[in-house]
């Protein structure tokens, strides 16, 4: 087959004109820059599998996140439902296997309490935002507080571990030499772009984004669209967290809370806009690359964890300021 250079270049300025291939671009530069600056330790097999074990458990939490903020909400309450689920799960899951239970019944019960927990946490953010009214922002605000102060009532500031061997294989085990939290990772993403790019749901997700008020006079049930649309982010919430519980071999209300900052910084940043209506799973999922590699590049170079926090603030003021004047009127 004769190679057409004409052809290539304009399907590469097509691509570039795109959101998410702007941000493969700059996922090919973060990543070159940071290999070219400390290649012994950045492309180490050590750092990378790093990265595979820590990136699914960020990027299911920012997809998670990208679905709320594209119905035009947004969910405070999304790593606090996350260690609660973990806690609660894994405070039975440790509590039959100290009793001598069989570790597959203890695993059973842990990861079902696991996943009920977080369906809870994003069905009781849901009934708040949808039937008593109150803004998103208000309303997760008020369940991460109520989600925090149980789980350090339960803990009391400390870790809850004990769980059984086979558990820590869902956080820290490989299939076929691919890392398995990458593999649910994947399941997630597939999951997550049928339900909001190639489906009834999703199509309404999106219109009620960007005018609930018309999408309700459209015929829509705009209540029981948001309903579920939390109830389904809680549930990926619980994922996160059993991937979390798991690598960690423990569950605190402490664990991955620097996620926060970072599913907001991964969805915006991946153009999902923040007022609602707008959004792609493959834009979030580059973009979540994107932060590890740059949260990675940093924690190698000796840079603390809060500064850290500084550098991912300004990477969501940027996304912010970029997407306000590339929408501006007149532009």
């Amino acid at each position: 087959m004769a190679y057409n250079l004409p052809v290539f270049q304009a399907k590469v300025k097509t691509l570039l004109k795109t959101n998410e291939g702007i941000l493969a671009v700059l996922f090919a530069l973060a990543f070159t820059l940071m290999a070219i600056l400390s290649p012994g330790r950045f492309l180490s097999r050590g750092n990378l599998q790093s990265m595979a074990y820590q990136l699914p458990e960020f990027g299911i939490l920012a997809l998670s996140m990208t679905l709320v903020i594209v119905s035009g909400g947004i969910n405070l309450s999304l790593t606090f439902s996350a260690t609660l689920s973990m806690i609660i799960g894994g405070l039975v899951m440790a509590g039959i296997t100290k009793n001598g239970g069989p570790p597959a019944a203890a695993i059973v019960a842990g990861l079902s309490l696991m996943a009920l927990t977080a369906l809870l946490c994003g069905a009781l953010n849901g009934f708040v935002v949808v039937y008593l009214g109150v803004t998103p922002m208000i309303a997760t605000l008020g369940t991460a507080t109520l989600f925090e102060g149980i789980s350090l009532n339960i803990t009391k500031g400390g870790a809850i571990s004990g769980f059984p061997l086979q558990f820590l294989g869902i956080g820290n085990g490989m299939l076929l030499g691919v890392p398995l939290p990458m593999l649910v990772f994947a399941a997630v993403v597939l999951g997550v772009y049928l339900l909001l790019e190639r489906s009834v749901f999703g199509s309404q997700v999106y219109m009620t984004g960007s005018n609930p008020k018309v999408t309700r006079y459209s015929g829509i049930q705009v209540k029981q669209v948001l309903l579920w649309v939390y109830i389904i982010a809680g549930f990926l919430a619980g994922v996160a967290g059993i991937l979390m519980a798991s690598r960690y071999n423990s569950a605190k209300e402490s664990y991955g809370s620097s996620y926060l900052l970072q599913s907001v910084a991964a969805s915006v940043l991946g153009g999902t806009g923040i007022n609602g209506g707008e959004g792609k799973v493959a834009g979030t999922v580059i973009a979540v690359m994107i932060v590890q590699v740059i949260s990675s590049g940093l924690t190698i170079y000796g840079v603390n964890r809060y500064l850290t926090t500084i550098v991912m603030g300004g990477i969501l003021l940027l996304a912010l300021a970029v997407k306000f004047f590339a929408n501006k009127p007149g532009r």
